[in-house]
């Protein structure tokens, strides 16, 4: 894998879980992290962990269905850095485990506007930086649900298959550029949202989300040539999508 060293990086959803050990493992690599999230001691463990390996991040507390917010951000990136090298999408919420007939309209917005309309808006904003690199690379956390359609998590399955389509479109449109765009599964993992799904399930069966992250690291390196792609991670295999038989 090529040095990641003096890269710059935006993670969302950084101060817990995948986010906060894909922030970590990035900065070991030496890369630079622009962290988002809503908790600011979240993203101050975080920075800490950074400065303990030697690395160095830049705090952002940020609700991303603050749309403004997030056009301020990569206005602040654009007129600090002029670029941006890799952006990990991977802030989301469960949303209510409720059958669809029982969710209200504003649960479901909700959800929305986390896991699907912020990452619209990061695409909107982020691209330009993006494209200022010589290898720009994006990558967004996705789910199984969204392919299972998972009962009773209706709100959440259909934000991730809305994720998807977002982030193929986007990838074949950017093709023909030095931008590459990837969806990244990481299946049943030792988090809180996992917890909170699973209230009697073991954590210690599960990997943790620093296992996880090894696995994106290499997929946000300028070597990583494919676009267009999921990564999943229980069968460490790369895949195409396909259209319904």
């Amino acid at each position: 894998m090529t040095n990641l060293a003096n890269r710059i990086a935006l993670v969302t959803g950084a101060s817990r879980g995948i986010g906060f050990a894909t922030a970590k493992a990035l900065a070991k690599a030496g890369v630079h992290i622009i962290a988002t999230a809503r908790t600011q001691a979240g993203l101050e463990e975080l920075d800490d962990e950074i400065r303990k390996d030697g690395g160095s991040a830049t705090l952002v507390p940020l609700n991303l269905t603050d749309s403004d917010g997030i056009a301020r951000l990569g206005a602040g990136l654009h007129e600090r850095y002029g670029k941006l090298d890799i952006l990990v999408g991977n802030a989301g919420v469960l949303g209510p485990s409720s059958p669809v007939g029982h969710i209200e309209l504003k649960a479901f917005n909700d959800v929305m506007a986390v896991n699907v309309s912020a990452n619209f808006q990061l695409i909107r904003c982020m691209e330009p930086l993006l494209k200022q690199s010589d290898a720009g690379r994006a990558v967004f956390v996705t789910s199984g649900a969204a392919n299972k359609a998972t009962a009773y998590v209706s709100p959440y399955a259909a934000s991730k298959a809305a994720l998807e389509t977002l982030a193929r479109a986007w990838a074949q449109e950017t093709a023909n550029t030095k931008l590459r765009v990837n969806l990244f599964n990481p299946g049943p993992v030792r988090t809180r949202m996992r917890a909170t799904l699973m209230p009697g399930e073991d954590p210690a069966t599960l990997d943790t989300a620093e296992q996880v992250a090894e696995f994106i690291v290499p997929m946000c390196s300028p070597d990583w040539t494919e676009t267009g792609k999921f990564y999943d991670y229980k069968t460490r295999s790369l895949m195409s999508f396909r259209s319904p038989a």
